[in-house]
């Protein structure tokens, strides 16, 4: 059967005014918050996807407390008994810098040269060699004070967007689709209280990647570790020989974190510890730990490892204490998606048919994916197009965002072919 190829010029005007709006919500998500969403500004582009989907027509559409938006596009006649897929994308940006206010700009036919951004920052082809392959294309960038937000609103744009074509195009033939929206992905609570029992996708695919043809099977294990120094305080001019000062004792403590271990330091399936966290007293401080890798028996290991550090620390400083908490986070999903071997194989199949060069590579970090394909259903993740994500240097590539959306057209495609 023939493929359906959208063109540019209609999925352009379906997916990059959506992603020029949905990135004006304020969305940020805050790890602090233990309830879930953690920021209302998540429910609100949760409750104006719910009414953006109403007006495409599709009337299985549900906002599910605590914050997760699932709509059901039904079958093609004759075809209701073919498998559903799904496909899901998260409505919260990083903490880890300023995501309120942002000025998305685009820039059509990009001329290649160095974009200046506000704050000092830039964009330089010269040492962006993504970006030096946009010359002639159109992107979107930050204006530098902000992230931009294509983590994971390019995913929602491309997801809705191709949505709107499927319904625009009743010739192209197709099982049930799903399409759900996720919160606080970024603070890694792995959809806490999803709704499972709503979900009935055989498959899904997460659209939350980088440049065209990353297609991606495994990722991390995840822990986060809190680490709490208990001092003896005394005061300063008494303190010879009794304060135990639970500010040195964390920055000690997180000198023993190996550099060769940290995020610049590693790449490909190489793990790491990463503090992201410090604050506190002389009575008490904290600091949080990400641990990260790809092999579980070796995460486990760095936590053990932080429990040795605790008692080197706890030796140098007489008197103070140093406890140790990990919390998982999320499971490298290889070996699950490796038992159902279909579902990558036909997302591979999707982008050949698309003359997209498949990239399959390791996510070091996670996705909602991840903890979906714990739960039970097998879910790769897509290309979304950005670059230099949780940064005021993010920008995204407006051809690779429709490539995203006409794999997911395609997909749909093809899994409605499927028995």
């Amino acid at each position: 059967m023939k493929s359906i190829f959208p063109a540019n010029e209609e999925l352009y005007d379906l997916v990059v005014p959506r992603f020029l709006k949905y990135v004006r919500y304020w969305t940020t998500s805050d790890h602090h918050i233990a309830e879930t969403p953690s920021t209302p500004g998540q429910i609100d582009l949760a409750k104006a996807l719910v009414r953006e989907l109403k007006g495409l027509g599709i009337d299985d559409v549900e906002l599910v407390l605590p914050c997760y938006v699932i709509a059901r596009i039904p079958a093609s006649s004759g075809k209701e008994d073919y498998p559903a897929v799904g496909f899901m994308a998260h409505l919260d940006t990083a903490d880890d810098v300023p995501g309120k206010d942002v000025k998305a700009i685009l820039v059509k036919n990009y001329d290649g040269e160095p974009i200046h951004l506000a704050g000092g920052f830039s964009l330089d082809p010269k040492v962006d060699v993504d970006l030096a392959e946009q010359k002639g294309t159109d992107i979107i960038h930050t204006d530098g004070t902000t992230l931009l937000g294509a983590d994971d609103k390019a995913g929602i744009a491309e997801i809705i967007g191709a949505a709107e074509y499927l319904l625009k195009h009743p010739e192209l033939s197709h099982g049930p689709v799903e399409l759900i929206f996720t919160p606080d992905e970024e603070t890694g609570k792995g959809l806490p209280d999803f709704p499972l029992e709503k979900i009935a996708s055989a498959a899904a695919y997460t659209l939350d990647g980088g440049p065209i043809g990353e297609l991606e099977y495994e990722c991390f294990n995840a822990y986060a570790v809190n680490a709490v120094f208990t001092g003896k305080v005394i005061h300063l001019g008494s303190a010879r020989g009794e304060l135990a000062n639970a500010v040195l004792m964390a920055a000690h403590f997180a000198a023993l974190l190996p550099r060769s271990e940290s995020p610049e330091s590693t790449d490909a399936y190489y793990g790491y510890y990463c503090p992201t966290e410090i604050k506190g007293t002389l009575g008490e401080a904290t600091l949080e730990v990400f641990i990260r890798d790809f092999d579980h028996d070796k995460a486990l290991k760095r936590i053990e490892n932080l429990k040795l550090f605790a008692k080197t620390i706890e030796a140098q400083f007489p008197g103070g204490a140093v406890s140790i908490e990990s919390k998982l986070q999320y499971y490298n999903m290889k070996k699950k998606i490796d038992d159902q071997p279909k579902v990558f194989n036909i997302l591979k199949q999707a982008a050949e048919n698309l003359g997209i060069t498949c990239n399959p590579k390791p996510i070091r970090g996670g996705t909602d994916g991840a903890r979906l394909t714990e739960l039970g259903i097998p879910t790769p993740n897509i290309f979304a197009g950005g670059r230099n994500f949780h940064s005021c240097i993010e920008w995204a590539a407006v051809d690779d965002m429709l490539s995203a959306s006409r794999l997911i057209i395609e997909l749909i495609r093809l899994w409605g072919n499927e028995l």
